[in-house]
Order: structure tokens, then C-alpha cells, then sequence
């Protein structure tokens, strides 16, 4: 009995410690789940850095005479500055160094001349320019002197001329355009004074620098004067006595262009400068400043 009894206690104290254990565990709370729901992904971060500009901080150097092509590079120096480009614009008066500047690379491009004059120059200096972009036409205008229109010129009148051989051709075209002489047949923009195949009034074909034709006007009876030289002396083409016909050969001959050395016309820095120089800004600036003395032609 005694041993009975002895067992009942001993099962009755091992389930107490039982159900103590038992309760215990059932207390204990379950660890968090620190996973993410199924399906669901870690927030993304979008602070990561802009795509930088690869031509910031690029210097590019053009040549141009005073007007209008300074002029219309500041225009786009503005622009350029606007995708970290600066641009640096350097003034010349005459013809020949800005080519010879883009020669040696001391200048990354010029913009001065129309496509003609660069063929011809590449011919004779034996220098490699290209187009990088069409940018405008200046209409070749006859300006009086001492004779304030072409009914009025006597026999013998003086008529100014540019020299260099692609100017004087084109000159030569707007005085037979208006009648005054005939060229001999196919001459075109390689016409000189050789070849003027009638002459009625007898003109004196005076041959000067470009650059002199606005300072010498009072001398002579009329000249016929570049648009650049004519826009820095203060001449509007509105007041000329006879400009080029804009459909004439004139316009495609001798459209101004962007110069740059053979290979370079497809340099990222080159194309993003000919992109600004063909803008619209551009052309508005153009058409609002000149008066139809400059034309764009894109």
C-alpha cells in the first residue's frame, strides 16, 4: 500500500513539472518575421547622379570679322554657354589669316566666308577646309557715290570692285545683272575684268581691297561692296542702288559657312557648335537685326 501510494505521488509531481514546462513554452512569444512579404522588394534608391554633359568645360575658338559674324556668334556663345561650352570669339579684318589660323589649328573654326571663296582659297594656299554648316547669304549690294543712280552714270564712271578673284567675279555678275557690261560667255564666278565682252558706258573697273570699298565710296561714282563691310560702314542693302537677285547664282555660290579643318567637321564640339549656329535664336536674330542685308539659309 505504502508503495502505492508512493507511486501515485511521484506520477502526480512529474505531471506538475510537466505541466510547468508545458506553460512556459506557450507563454514565450514566437521571434518577429523580419522577412518581406512574398512578392515585395527592397525600396529602390534614386538619388544615384545625373549623366554629366561630356563637352562641359569644352573651349571652342572661332575666327569672324566684326558684322555680321561676330555678331551672330555672340548669339551663340550664349547658347553654347547654356551646355557648359564656351566659346571664344576672335576678330579679324581681313581674308586670309582666320583660314590660315584653322590651318594650324590655333582655331578651331572660322565663319566669315562664303563656300566659294574657301575653294578657292584651299586651291591657292593649298590649305584643307570643309563646310561644317550652311549659315547665311549676303546679298552683294551697288552703292552710289559720287552718282546717285545707274541712269546717271557717265561715260568713264569709276565702279569699285573687290580684288580677290571670287569677289570681283560676283560683282562683275551684279553690274551685268543690271545691264552696265556683258561677260563672255561660261565666265560666271570666275569672271575678271578680262572678261567683260561689252563695256557701252566704258566703265572703269577699279579693282580695291574689300575692306576699302565703303572707305573709298566717295571717291568713285558707285562700288559694289561685300554685306559684311557694307553692314560695319553703316550702308543698309535697302538703300542700294541694285543687289543680287535672290535666286540667282549668287545665293548658292556664295553662302557663308562654318570653316573647319578636313576630319574635324564631325567632332562632337563641331557639330553641337554648327547645331547652335543653324537655331532657331539664330534665325530670329538674324531676320530682327539686318534688314535683309543677311539671309539665313536653313
Amino acid at each position: 500500500m505504502k508503495k502505492l501510494v508512493s507511486l501515485l505521488l511521484t506520477g502526480a509531481l512529474a505531471c506538475g513539472l510537466l505541466a510547468g514546462c508545458g506553460g512556459n513554452a506557450a507563454s514565450t512569444p514566437a521571434p518577429a518575421d523580419t522577412t518581406a512579404p512574398v512578392g515585395t522588394t527592397a525600396p529602390v534608391d534614386t538619388t544615384a547622379p545625373a549623366e554629366t554633359n561630356p563637352l562641359d568645360g569644352t573651349v571652342l575658338k572661332v575666327g569672324a570679322t566684326p558684322a555680321p559674324h561676330a555678331e551672330i556668334l555672340e548669339v551663340v556663345k550664349d547658347l553654347l554657354a547654356q551646355q557648359g561650352i564656351t566659346l571664344e570669339i576672335v576678330e579679324f579684318n581681313d581674308y586670309i589669316q582666320p583660314n590660315l589660323a584653322v590651318e594650324d589649328g590655333s582655331l578651331d573654326a572660322n565663319y566669315f566666308q562664303h563656300i566659294t571663296y574657301m575653294n578657292e582659297f584651299n586651291e591657292s594656299d593649298g590649305t584643307h577646309l570643309v563646310s561644317a554648316a550652311e549659315i547665311h547669304y549676303e546679298p552683294f549690294g551697288l552703292y552710289a557715290g559720287k552718282t546717285s543712280s545707274i541712269a546717271d552714270l557717265a561715260d568713264g564712271a569709276q565702279i569699285a570692285v573687290p580684288n580677290d578673284t571670287t569677289n570681283e567675279a560676283r560683282a562683275l555678275l551684279l553690274l551685268e545683272q543690271e545691264g552696265l557690261i556683258t561677260l563672255k560667255e561660261g565666265a560666271g564666278i570666275t569672271a575678271t575684268k578680262a572678261d567683260i565682252a561689252e563695256n557701252p558706258k566704258n566703265l572703269d573697273i577699279v579693282e580695291l581691297e574689300a575692306s576699302q570699298l565703303p572707305v573709298r565710296l566717295a571717291d568713285v561714282d558707285m562700288a559694289v561692296i561685300n554685306g559684311n563691310y557694307a553692314i560695319d560702314a553703316g550702308l543698309k542693302v535697302s538703300d542700294a542702288v541694285a543687289i543680287e537677285a535672290a535666286d540667282g547664282e549668287a545665293a548658292s555660290a556664295y553662302v557663308n559657312v562654318l570653316a573647319v579643318e578636313e576630319g574635324r567637321e564631325n567632332d562632337p564640339a563641331i557639330q553641337v557648335l554648327a547645331a547652335a549656329m543653324t537655331s532657331q535664336e539664330v534665325k530670329d536674330f538674324i531676320n530682327d537685326t539686318y534688314d535683309g542685308a543677311v539671309v539665313a539659309v536653313f
